[in-house]
């Protein structure tokens, strides 16, 4: 795996440019880059290259591509990271992926937008959310995903869309959760007569 650079250590101007002085945290710094710099400002740069948001910004619009300096601190925050390979890179950053696969949105939004396609490595984390779960079936795989379907059950809304959306028809699994809210039951049985399973409503469990 390929390691990253290390963050170049500050040049004697950083400590007399008077903007410089004035920009006593990354953030400042950046914003001084772009809108006043209008272009790269290399003494600031170990200054920026300490906030991964700050980082990831200089290197999308200030730099316009991959800043390797800057990389192991962007590469400690998973949604970031995800930002960073997306907008950035454009592409996959291997060496970020075991931080992205930690966190289930982001993981999702990896597999979708930038692998385009199911990442086993991020699956563990994506499970671990309801919500998560049932978009990355719905999103990436296409199809049901049994693996998650216990999870995907405990949510009221994320059950009824899971139905809906992915099973098309009657999922016993999610009916506890889904019966919790008139507010889905109601749908959920109209539903079901929509795609031939017109059920009654205190009949359920005979179903089971």
């Amino acid at each position: 795996m390929k390691k990253f650079s290390k963050i170049p250590k500050p040049q004697g101007t950083m400590r007399t440019d008077p903007a410089l002085l004035k920009a006593k945290d990354a953030e400042s710094a950046y914003h001084y880059a772009r809108d006043i710099i209008k272009g790269r400002w290399p003494e600031a740069e170990p200054l920026i290259a300490k906030d991964p948001m700050m980082a990831y910004l200089y290197a999308k619009t200030v730099i316009k591509g991959r800043w390797p300096e800057a990389e192991p601190v962007i590469a400690t925050e998973p949604h970031i990271s995800y930002l960073y390979a997306k907008e950035v890179i454009k592409g996959r950053w291997p060496e970020a992926e075991p931080i992205i696969a930690t966190a289930s949105g982001t993981a999702y939004e990896y597999a979708k937008y930038v692998i385009k396609g199911r990442w086993p490595q991020g699956e563990l984390a994506i499970a671990t959310s309801p919500r998560g779960a049932y978009l990355y079936a719905k999103e990436v795989i296409k199809d049901r995903w049994p693996e998650a379907e216990p999870i995907i059950a405990k949510d009221t809304s994320t059950a009824f869309d899971y139905a809906k959306d992915i099973v098309k028809g009657r999922w016993p699994q999610g009916e506890a959760a889904i019966r919790e809210l008139t507010y889905f039951w109601g749908p959920y049985l109209d539903f079901l007569k929509t795609v031939g399973q017109d059920v009654d409503m205190w009949q359920v469990d005979e179903w089971d």
